[in-house]
């Protein structure tokens, strides 16, 4: 039997059964995303099989769409290393020793903004930020009589842009991979908009903090971070070099795994000058992880990452993902879904819209902020590129979106969390999560100035033409 093309029913059944599959075993169960989107597989299987596709072909899809995330998958093993390799050398532990000293009570807001940015940039993590310095900084605001809401969309704020914009974090890369481009590009494109939204942030946080700018504040549990850094390594502004130095590669248009290597290299040099370590212990961190024993349990709880063992959750959430994925595209299925929502969409604005708004339904769904972005990236990846779009305008949409909308929905594994950490319930602390909001808004906003979108150029057509005509 010849296989034909799915109709859009048994496609939206396919799709139906992810859902119900993935928010019955997160919402509900609690369940890591990685069997529910293993279930979702063997769904689209079964209806691979059904529209006729033989099970060999079945299994090469899987494969094609695991092939399109090997350098993602790459560079998540190799950012394990370099995270590892910087928490050793103190170069992380040297970033938010400097940031926790920008501290005062007068700017609270804003410093507490510009904290949660800096660990998080430096960590690449908002849930270890908002589970470590955040916890410390909402600790603070109750003693400056700071509404616990307002403090928390601040370090909600500052937690998520680091996210969104570190090479250290696993969304910063996923995002890219789904829409197939580099994690340097991704992270350049989304430059502007990002200063836009954190500006906006910035003096809003400013302006909301000028009523309790003249109250008296204990920063002991501030004191206490940086005594037990400052204990525990070496700080010095030397450390800050392998940071400085992969921020200039990536200015130089150097490819993402060269330049992630310079820093893992860098961050070696400098274990045994300034922390005395040893090979051994560079060797082992960069697979295990660092762990931190500083005495202060937030810091120790921040600073225990890294090594490639520990992005084994991302790359077996990611090979999964991709299997799904790649059955999707080769069957049909995505492309009758896409095909029925992009009837009325005939500008770049309005692909965008579109791609903004599946992300938050699927964070609304599908409660996982990695799958808000595996499933709208391969859905419409070919849209945009039909569109004549870089993939860099299709992974800017899904970061803004599906990385930070998933703090906004209280059922969402990261709204669960925030919620945990911080004891502020979601609706509370949603109007003053303004970064988290205000960043999709921006995406589309500019979009009409052309500052979110960029178009391929003629040399990049025609390589696309070659590798669609070979992937055929």
């Amino acid at each position: 039997m010849k296989a034909r093309m799915p109709y859009l029913y048994e496609s939206i059944t396919t799709f139906a059964l992810l859902i119900a599959t993935m928010g019955i075993g997160i919402a509900v169960y609690g369940a890591n995303p990685h069997i529910p989107m293993l279930i979702g597989v063997a769904f689209a299987t079964l209806m691979a099989l059904r529209i006729g596709h033989k099970w060999n072909d079945i299994e090469q899809y899987m494969f094609d769409g695991i092939r399109q995330a090997l350098q993602a998958i790459i560079i998540l093993a190799i950012i394990g290393v370099l995270i590892g390799v910087w928490l050793l050398s103190g170069v992380v532990p040297t970033m938010i020793y400097y940031g926790l000293g920008i501290l005062s009570p007068k700017i609270f807001l804003v410093a507490t903004l510009l904290i949660a940015s800096v660990t998080s940039l430096a960590t690449g993590t908002s849930w270890g930020t908002a589970g470590t310095i955040g916890i410390a900084l909402m600790g603070i605001s109750t003693g400056l009589g700071i509404p616990a809401p307002i403090a928390a969309g601040a370090v909600i704020s500052g937690a998520y842009f680091g996210d969104k914009m570190s090479p250290l974090s696993d969304t910063t890369n996923l995002a890219p991979a789904m829409a197939g481009t580099d994690v340097f590009t991704h992270i350049k494109f989304m430059l502007k908009p990002t200063i836009i939204a954190y500006t906006i942030s910035l003096i809003f946080f400013a302006v909301l903090g000028m009523r309790y700018g003249g109250a008296d504040v204990d920063l002991t549990a501030i004191s206490a971070m940086r005594e037990g850094l400052a204990a525990s390594f070496t700080i010095s502004p030397v450390l800050l070099i392998p940071p400085l130095a992969v921020i200039v590669l990536i200015a130089k248009k150097m490819p993402a795994i060269p330049g992630i290597f310079v820093g893992i290299i860098l961050g070696a040099i400098l274990a045994p000058i300034f922390q005395g370590s040893s090979f051994g212990d560079i060797l082992n961190v960069a697979y295990s992880g660092f762990e931190s024993n500083t005495g202060v349990t937030a810091i120790d709880d921040l600073l225990s990452s890294g090594g490639l063992s520990n992005m084994m959750y991302s790359i077996s959430l990611t090979i999964i993902a991709m299997m799904f994925g790649g059955i999707m595209e080769k069957t049909g299925q995505l492309e009758v879904i896409v095909n029925k929502l992009l009837k009325r969409v005939k500008t770049p604005q309005g692909l965008i819209a579109l791609t903004e708004a599946t992300c938050l339904g699927s964070n609304m769904t599908m409660p996982e902020q990695y799958i808000s972005i595996v499933v709208p990236g391969r859905m419409y990846a070919k849209a945009y590129k039909d569109m004549g779009l870089h993939p860099k305008t299709l992974s800017n949409a899904l970061e803004s979106t599906g990385t930070l909308t998933s703090a906004l929905i209280p059922w969402n594994t990261c709204g669960v969390f925030l919620f945990g950490v911080l004891g502020v319930t979601t609706m509370e602390y949603l109007p003053y999560a303004i970064f988290n909001y205000t960043m999709p808004l921006v995406v589309i906003a500019l979009s009409f100035v052309g500052v979110t979108i960029a178009k391929l150029t003629p040399e990049e057509l025609a390589a696309q033409e070659i590798e669609d005509k070979l992937s055929a």
